[in-house]
């Protein structure tokens, strides 16, 4: 995914299912000069990470 397209999905009203190695995730914030992304897991909301945008996918 791209920082344009992660930062979309972020704003969206709607849910849009994304996923980050194989997991569904909840996008939360999304850094655009580092390209990276806070994430946290549907399951487990209480374990916020930062990763990379390119390794998230929308389903």
């Amino acid at each position: 995914m791209n920082v344009g397209r992660a930062k979309e999905i972020l704003e969206s009203p709607e849910i849009i299912n994304v996923t980050y190695e194989g997991v569904p995730v909840i996008i939360q914030n999304v850094e655009e000069t580092s390209k990276m992304a806070r994430i946290y897991s549907r399951k487990d909301p209480d374990n916020e990470r930062d990763v990379p945008v390119l390794n998230l996918i929308e389903e």
